[in-house]
Formats: structure tokens, sequence, C-alpha cells
């Protein structure tokens, strides 16, 4: 399975140094559709490097807040709403009538402890990251083919019949959409773990090193 070449990235995109506010290792976007294997690569490369990723919560529902019990409903809306207009949050979208999104002050948090800031979003938190100064590294994790994630979904046993065509009819534009120009640094195939991961772990290489030095 021919994968996105790693050969340059170092220099075109794990180069750019973090924008103001933003110190210390790059944050990681980690996208890709339900089933590619993202949550077990992950789990894997903390197993591995305990101590070095943190994550920030990449989705806050109506219920975010500035103080704990300080505000409810429509309130807490209007807060985030305000937060977002203000250029606080990174990325954010509605859905079911919930505001979500993941706030700068977040990210912030991670990378003050001197940890790689783990985001887990969708296509649109992807494109809406894109528009902001954050300059993560972009990793899109896809499965080897629509087959095959559909059959790693019937696995689960978790699913309808419903709720799997919506799955897979997502998993086929987030497919199509990995392989747009310019918009993930390392598109991953997942059809090997252990290849898989190798590619997860070489293109956070220099982020890991970053991580460790100044963790020491």
């Amino acid at each position: 399975m021919l994968r996105r070449p790693l050969a340059g990235l170092a220099a075109a995109a794990l180069g750019r140094a973090p924008p103001d506010g933003m110190s210390g290792p790059r944050p990681v976007v980690l996208s890709g559709p339900s089933g590619a294997g993202k949550s077990t690569l992950l789990k894997r490369l903390l197993q591995e490097h305990s101590g070095i990723f943190g994550f920030s919560v990449s989705r806050l529902s109506a219920r975010y807040h500035k103080e704990p019990e300080a505000w409810r409903g429509e309130w807490q809306r209007e807060v985030m709403q305000g937060d977002i207009a203000a250029g606080d949050f990174i990325e954010h979208a509605e859905f079911s009538g919930n505001l979500y999104g993941t706030s700068k002050a977040a990210v912030q948090a991670v990378q003050a402890m001197n940890r790689i800031c783990v985001l887990d979003v969708d296509l649109q938190g992807v494109r809406n990251i894109k528009a902001t100064d954050l300059r993560p590294i972009y990793i899109s994790v896809q499965p080897p083919s629509l087959h095959v994630l559909e059959q790693r979904l019937r696995q689960r046993n978790t699913e309808t019949e419903e709720s799997l065509a919506k799955r897979l009819a997502a998993a086929r534009a987030d497919m199509e959409s990995s392989k747009e120009p310019g918009l993930f640094d390392v598109v991953i195939i997942n059809d090997s773990l252990d290849q898989a991961y190798a590619e997860l772990k070489e293109a956070l290489s220099e982020e890991i090193k970053k991580a460790q030095r100044t963790g020491a």
C-alpha cells in the first residue's frame, strides 16, 4: 500500500516555529474516520512515551464556562459565543444546538508542561485550525479501504445498520479529503499496525525529542 512519503516533512512541516503565545512542542492534529485505528496508535504511543503527550479537550459543550458553577443554559452559550468572537477558540462547530470547540487556553496549558498536545478532531476541525496561527503537525489515519473499515466496525458489534451506513458515508468523504494536497502533513494508511505506528513515530520524532530535552 502506497503511503504519502515523509521525505521533506521535517523541513516543510516540522521546521516551522510555533507562533507567539504557543511555545513548547508543536501540537499534533490527528484526524481520520472511526475504525481507522487512531485510538490504538495513540495508546501505543502513550505507553512507549509516558509523560510526553497531553490531550486538549477538543469539544466543549454548551456547559463551557470560565468559572465553576458560574454559568448555565443560554448564559453558557453566550459566554462561549463571546469567547469565540474574541478569538479564544482554535476551532469550533455547532451540532444539535450545542457548541463545540478547542480553546487556545487548553492547548497552551498542555504546552506549558512541555508536552505535545494532541487534538483529535474531525475534518471540519482540521479546516478551522488551518485558518489559525497554531501551526500543528497534521496527521490523518486512514483505513486501507472502505471494505476493511466496514469489517472493523462490524466486529465491534456497537453499530446498527443505520449508524453503520452513516459512519461509512462519513468515512468515504474523509478518505477522499485526505488526498487533498496540503491538508495533511502525513497520511498514514493503517493496514499494518506496526508499520502505521512506525510512520506515526517518525512524523513526531523531532517533537518527541524536543519534549524530552525540555522535560529533562
